[in-house]
């Protein structure tokens, strides 16, 4: 009906004006054509934080930190690693999902100094997921990407150009925010700002972490046409996305909707249960931490684990469902769960986009390898990234610290404890190789259920840590593994089908090889 009309008003007024943009289908009135960028920053921020979760969830399953719980069945290709595009396939679109926000901002902002806050995060964090991407599949289409039908068919661009290109994104992003800093007027962040608040030198810290992150894992293999950091520094508090989560159906944090608990109190995943392999990290089998090991995990030491693979009954469940909550402050027959320590907390806890642990980490590296703008020794760093972890851990929802817990105190006791031990005590490594197996290690702790991702990638960069036999303690690899490889491992995850399918002319040979086909600065 409201089309005849449409058309009945053309014909009438013919004479006097063309009708092509009244007749144009494709726009809708009641649509709005443009939004503004502080309506779209924190749902993208936010999206952000499911995306990670999704991220989590493959680095916890493939990097050592989860396996199948016993009796239950149906894991196939999660453990056998033959993996097919299906499998975690959803990572692909979603983090070009999120990108396309990012890119919106950039695309409003860009002309408008004063916007540049907008402009400056948005370039942060479209570099921060597209290092996603690559660290997940290699090559992926870059520089032809995010143009809507300009290009239907994106190239596919090599991964280290791409590191490279992103890396110079992040200047961009720097020069933007001080060049807007030094305005007298501006367009502040606010509300829209639910990872610091508004306060733009925090990131420019995360834009010098994650450009870092860049520079050492790109070390020796990208050119980066500048490899500076502004005066602001690395990150030393931890970078949380919070748009508000609560218990509310909906809303509560994505982690905790995942591995902990629905809104109603009923569990979350509960196929999936800590390694024997990263269990040794706590339990005194290669490092002796039951301070984090009793934040972290259900009932520890006692704590039921498996080796990924077998799928036979007979080894302990949690009986509600999540290993990944400690025992105290834990009502198990009501909905009051959370106000906890360990990865989770609760559900209005913050998500964590990067932690300080991992950017003390990355410093420390950067320092061992000569990187440099790093300011500090590497044993100092060490230390701070061990410390931090100890904070993170201890850390209730609302970023307090849980009653009776000191990280600085759980932390030196933690170095005292071990001080026998190079994987702690950096004074022991007394060798490149010794002290980058040292960083990683504590790095591949510190992200245990944090950012299970980033252990996974470090694992595939260095090879640390270390993998020394088959048994359930010494390897996290799948006894159903079909890999070829010496450590039984697969390399990376495949294409999803959606580009098999559409962009089968740009899509890269290896996306049917998980066992051979490695990410360009893979060991």
């Amino acid at each position: 009906m409201k089309r005849i009309s449409i058309i009945t008003l053309c014909l009438v007024f013919a004479v006097f004006t063309a009708c092509n943009d009244i007749l144009d289908i494709n726009e809708n009135p009641n649509q709005a054509t443009a939004v503004k960028p502080s309506l779209v920053l924190p749902q993208a921020l936010a999206t952000t934080a499911s995306v990670l979760n999704a991220y989590n969830t493959y680095g916890s399953q493939l990097g050592g930190y989860a396996a199948n719980a016993g009796g239950y069945g149906g894991f196939n290709e999660t453990v056998s690693y033959a993996y097919t595009p299906n499998n975690y396939s959803n990572n692909w679109p979603a983090s070009y999902d999120n990108l396309e926000d990012y890119q919106y901002i950039i695309d409003q902002t860009q002309a408008d100094p004063l916007n540049g806050y907008f402009f400056g995060v948005a370039k942060i964090m479209k570099a921060y997921n597209f290092q996603l991407l690559v660290d997940a599949y290699n090559d992926i289409p870059y520089t032809e990407a995010l143009q809507g039908s300009k290009f239907v068919t994106p190239k596919y661009d090599n991964a280290a150009t791409v590191y490279a290109g992103i890396a110079g994104e992040i200047d961009e992003a720097i020069a933007a925010i001080n060049a807007t800093s030094a305005l007298a007027v501006k367009n502040p962040l606010g509300t829209a700002d639910v990872v610091f608040g508004g306060d733009m030198t925090s990131w420019l810290k995360l834009a010098n972490t994650v450009k870092l992150r860049l520079m050492v894992r790109g070390n020796g293999k990208v050119t980066f046409a500048n490899t500076s950091f502004d005066p602001a520094g690395f990150l030393t508090t931890d970078a949380l996305i919070n748009p508000g989560y609560a218990r509310d159906n909906g809303k509560q944090n994505p982690g905790w909707a995942t591995w902990g608990f629905a809104y109603t109190g009923s569990a979350g995943n509960k196929a999936w249960i800590p390694t024997s392999f990263i269990l040794t990290f706590y339990n005194g089998t290669k490092i002796s931490d039951p301070a984090r090991g009793k934040a972290m995990y259900y009932q520890y030491p006692s704590t039921g684990t498996n080796q990924l693979g077998y799928e036979s009954t007979g080894i302990p469940k949690s009986p509600d469902g999540s290993f990944w909550y400690p025992s105290t402050a834990r009502t198990i027959t009501t909905t009051g769960f959370g106000k906890a320590t360990g990865a989770l907390k609760g559900p209005d806890a913050g998500y964590p986009l990067m932690t300080a642990a991992e950017s003390y980490f990355l410093q420390a590296e950067a320092v061992v390898v000569g990187i440099p703008g790093v300011a500090g020794t590497a044993k100092a760093l060490f230390n701070s990234g061990i410390t931090a972890s100890f904070k993170y851990v201890d850390m209730l929802p609302d970023k307090s610290q849980a009653p009776s817990t000191s990280f600085a105190t759980d932390a030196t006791a933690y170095i005292s404890a071990n001080n026998t031990n190079p994987l702690v005590n950096f004074d022991l490594a007394t060798t490149v190789a010794q002290q980058i197996e040292a960083i990683i290690t504590q790095k591949y702790i510190a992200l245990n259920m944090v950012n299970s991702q980033e252990g996974w990638n470090e694992y595939r960069r260095t090879g640390y840590p270390k993998i020394s036999g088959t048994s359930a303690t010494s390897t996290f690899a799948s006894i159903a593994s079909q890999s070829p490889r010496a450590d039984r491992l697969p390399t990376r995850i495949l294409y999803p089908t959606s580009e098999i399918q559409f962009n089968s002319v740009n899509v890269p040979a290896a996306s049917t090889d998980s066992f051979n086909s490695t990410i360009f600065w893979a060991k």
